[in-house]
This record gives C-alpha cells, structure tokens and sequence, in this order.
C-alpha cells in the first residue's frame, strides 16, 4: 500500500526593489547557517494568508517594512527529509513611515542573527551572481523583464466582496441594515492583514451595513476613514450602473496609491466588466467568466501599470480569502 504524499511545504517571500541612481536593485538576505544569499522569505504562520507571510517575514528578516506589487513565478524544490516546498513571491516595494497600512500590522521580531545576519541591497544584474541557488533566478528573471517592458512599477485596487451577511428571509430590518453573520464578522477581521500586506490607503464601500462591517476593521486598525459611495450599492447599480463604472474607471486610470472598493455580488459583473477593458485576454482567463466571480469575503487584487503613451493596463490579477479560524 503506497503512502499518501505529503502536503507541500509553503512559504512567502519577496523581491524588494528600488531604483538608485538609475540603476535597478533589489535586497538580499544572507543566512550563516547555509552561508548563502536569498530572498527573504519564511514559511507561513497558523491562519495567515501568504501575502501577510510575505510581508512580516521581509521585516524580520530586513528590517524593512513594505507593501507587496505583483505577483512573481514560485519557487519549488525538495527538501533534505523529501518533503516539497513551495516558495511564493511578489514584487515590493519599501511603505513610507507612517502609512496606514503599516498601522494595521502587528509588531514583528527581528530574526534572529544566527538565521539571518546580513541584508544588503545590490544592482539587480550583481544579483544574478550573488543569489546561491540556481532556482531564486527564475523569479528575478521575471522581475527584470517587467523592470525592461516598464511593467515594474504598479499601483493596486483590491476589490472585495461583503462578508456572509444574514440571510434577507431572516432579516425584516430591509437590506440598508443586513447585517454580518459571526462567521462573516470573523473573515472581516481576517482581511485586516491581507489589505495591510498590498498597502491599502483609502477604502471606498457601498454605504449598506454588510459592505461597511466588511471593511471597517481595516479602516479602524489603519486609522482611515470609509468613504462611502451610494453607487456601489444594490439599487443604484439597478437603476444607473454608469455610476459602478465610472468609480471603477476613475480608480483603475487616475488612482496612485493602493485602495479597496467594497461592494456586493450583483454589483460584481459591471465591475469585472470594467476592469477586463483594461485587461489582456491572458490575464483575464485566471479570473471566473461569470457570477459569482467571487465568493464572500473573498477578495480580487488588480496591479496596475502605467506605461508613457500607453495609459493604465493591468498587468496581473490574483484573489485571495483568508481563512477563518476553526473553519
């Protein structure tokens, strides 16, 4: 009787980059232990999400808090004791003291100089020497074509879906009011890390209750406010959803810093809609064709570039739902 395979090892890291002087570079780490240089990078915590690991595990390991970009191929190898680990990436790039988003995160230990005791930034091209495994090229490769085709730099729109919401037939409050289920109250809670990990500055909702609760944790951990839109509700979609699209088209061509756009699932094709306008074909295949295109709580993170003479394109879309403990 064969044996089951093991699940895979995940972790989450980062390519931070920056341009200095001209010259495109990006940070490594050097781990004594393997006396190699890497990305930074480290396996996933209980009922964290991989871009929150991303995250934390750069500002252990750097010092260096940022705010993720799009996502970069993964990484797979086997490990010593034949399990396989699955290594994910995205691009980064250094968040400014005192961004909101830097608010919403929890305090991180640095790691510990026996695992990590060097973090150094070097011309992207240098890297390609200095990184140790032949695997952590693939990823850089990546970063340089995007950096070569003027993709590199992207601003983020994260389009979320209400959490569980009470059903209507047990609600008799009307829907302005509907609230959250506890289940729903706890995936709000969880997205807080998750909008905190692509650096979301303004948060924009439909004003009815269950899109406001979705997002109020992050807005209250972030200290920002909740900008609330009449047109991103139910009802004004019906009647004029020229109203969804203009806010959609406004945050995807003019919008430079990261923002969520909390709405409802009837509300969702006007908004993918919109955004496929922007969207290769390729791209867009990695998204459902139709409703409900996403689940609760569930969220769609759109990287936007703008390339000169060539106006705002997305450039990469992914989706992400936090789990929910003991679910």
């Amino acid at each position: 009787m064969s044996r089951a395979t093991p699940p895979a090892v995940q972790a989450a890291g980062a390519l931070v980059w920056r341009v200095h002087e001209r010259r495109l570079q990006v940070l490594l780490v050097h781990r004594p232990r393997y006396d190699d240089w890497s990305w930074p990078k480290g396996k996933l915590d209980p009922g964290e999400t991989l871009a929150a690991c991303a995250v934390r595990e750069v500002a252990e390991e750097t010092g260096v808090a940022v705010a993720l970009g799009q996502p970069l191929p993964s990484v797979r190898y086997r490990l010593a004791d034949g399990r396989v680990k699955e290594s994910h990436y995205w691009t980064a790039t250094v968040v400014e003291d005192g961004a909101p988003a830097l608010a919403a995160r929890p305090a991180v230990q640095p790691a510990d100089p026996r695992e990590i005791d060097a973090a150094r930034w070097v011309d992207a091209k240098e890297a390609r020497t200095l990184l140790t495994h032949d695997r952590d090229r693939d990823p850089l490769g990546v970063l340089l074509d995007l950096h070569q085709d003027e993709r590199l730099r992207t601003r983020t729109i994260v389009v979320v879906r209400h959490a569980r919401a009470r059903k209507r037939s047990a609600w008799k409050g009307g829907e302005l009011t509907r609230p959250l289920t506890g289940v729903g109250e706890a995936r709000a809670r969880a997205l807080v890390p998750l909008l905190a990990a692509f650096g979301v500055e303004q948060v924009i909702s439909s004003p009815w209750e269950r899109c406001v609760s979705t997002v109020v944790p992050y807005a209250q951990a972030a200290g920002i406010d909740v900008g609330l839109d009449p047109a991103l509700t139910e009802d004004a979609h019906a009647k004029k959803p020229k109203g969804v699209r203009a806010i959609v088209d406004r945050e995807v061509a003019e919008r430079a810093a990261p923002v969520a756009i909390c709405t409802h699932r009837p509300v969702l094709p006007t908004v993918m809609d919109e955004i496929a306008k922007r969207t290769p074909y390729r791209i867009m295949e990695m998204v459902p064709e139709s409703d409900p295109w996403l689940r609760t709580g569930e969220v769609l993170v759109v990287h936007v570039a703008r390339r000169p003479g060539r106006g705002a394109a997305v450039v990469a879309l992914e989706k992400h739902r936090p789990p929910v403990p003991g679910r």
